[in-house]
């Protein structure tokens, strides 16, 4: 790859949005991923190809792809009611299907209440999965696409009840282990993570901080707790287009839009008219502003995280590309700096 032109991006997100390092991962077709690590994470340790990486919500795509695996053994159907597999969920009405979980179209909220489940010592996922629960819907379902949380949290609950397994054995039973994947999800990682600059918040330099403390990571969130690595990364979102994992149909449905045009997204200015959405990977469709550069192509799809991270595939030249910087993505860099890093790596392609 052309290390030159996507080490001087680099460089220029290192030092202009002051983010102590980033590791970019790069596979093109059948050709073998190539890394380039630059900088040190928070308390400058150098980076490196195999560090270990707090995923965020690109953990959404692994926890989708756990569903579509049920799928492909009919285990599950995307048309199933949530009441079918979760009778006592306050969000089991009609219209709440796993499809609509999938693609944040159910109606839910972006995130569990405080009240149900305040994030303090003594959090686990047996508590925020009662909340997940008790959590009813804010809106009718199909109206909008609202990003969020809470469905995945279902989403992983439907796995459990259909599985019997904890939610982490089973991701790594269905999705983990037959990609290879070295990552860990609510348990402790063979190796430090890179240790992220700039976390925000009342937790922030304590125990509790979210992202680098063993309690953020012990919490095992199905939206955002998996721990794994740049190849990782492009192993997840290139699952989506591997015949050998997923099926080509429901591959290929899941990795356009399935909320038929719907406006919506996170919150302004991340709001776009349509803001389309497969079953897990964000699709790039036209939306400004955005963290991927549009040479990906409207039909590119991956998932972004607050961790400050990454990892995206283009069809068009058949690309998977991870950027994992080592500074939350909160700040701002990643929509500023991840574009011109992404456009780098496709003008090679």
């Amino acid at each position: 790859m052309n290390t030159e032109a996507i080490s001087a991006a680099i460089h220029d997100a290192t030092h202009d949005s002051r983010v102590p390092g980033i590791i970019v991962g790069v596979a093109r077709g059948a050709q073998p991923a190539e890394f380039i690590a630059i900088g040190s994470d928070a308390n400058g340790v150098a980076l490196h190809a195999d560090t270990l990486f707090p995923m965020a919500s690109v953990t959404k795509m692994a926890t989708a792809l756990a569903v579509l695996r049920l799928c492909d053994q009919q285990v599950l159907a995307l048309d199933d009611p949530l009441e079918q597999h979760l009778p006592e969920a306050q969000a089991a009405r009609p219209g709440v299907t796993l499809r609509a979980l999938l693609c944040h179209s159910a109606g839910l909220p972006m995130e569990v209440s405080p009240r149900l489940a305040a994030y303090a010592a003594g959090l686990d996922w047996a508590a925020i999965s009662t909340a997940c629960l008790l959590t009813p819907p804010d809106g009718p379902p199909r109206r909008r696409v609202q990003y969020g949380n809470v469905g995945y949290g279902l989403l992983a609950l439907v796995v459990e009840r259909r599985t019997g397994q904890h939610y982490p054995d089973a991701l790594a039973q269905l999705v983990l282990e037959p990609l290879g994947i070295t990552a860990t999800l609510g348990s402790e990682p063979p190796s430090p993570p890179a240790l992220l600059a700039n976390v925000r918040g009342k937790h922030a330099g304590t125990a509790l901080e979210p992202f680098n403390s063993p309690f953020w990571r012990s919490l095992a969130l199905p939206w955002a707790g998996l721990v794994t690595n740049a190849a990782g990364a492009l192993a997840i979102v290139r699952a989506f287009r591997n015949p050998q994992f997923l099926s080509a149909a429901l591959g290929a449905a899941a990795t356009i839009d399935q909320t038929g045009g719907l406006n919506g997204g996170f919150v302004e200015p991340l709001y776009w008219e349509p803001c389309p959405w497969g079953f897990g990977p964000e699709i790039r469709g036209h939306k400004e502003p955005h963290w991927v550069a549009a040479a990906a192509g409207p039909d590119s799809f991956g998932h972004s995280g607050a961790s400050g991270c990454l990892a995206w595939y283009a069809p068009a030249s058949d690309t998977a590309f991870t950027i994992l910087g080592t500074r939350t993505a909160d700040s701002g860099w990643l929509l500023r700096r991840a574009p011109a890093i992404g456009a780098a790596i496709l003008a090679e392609a």
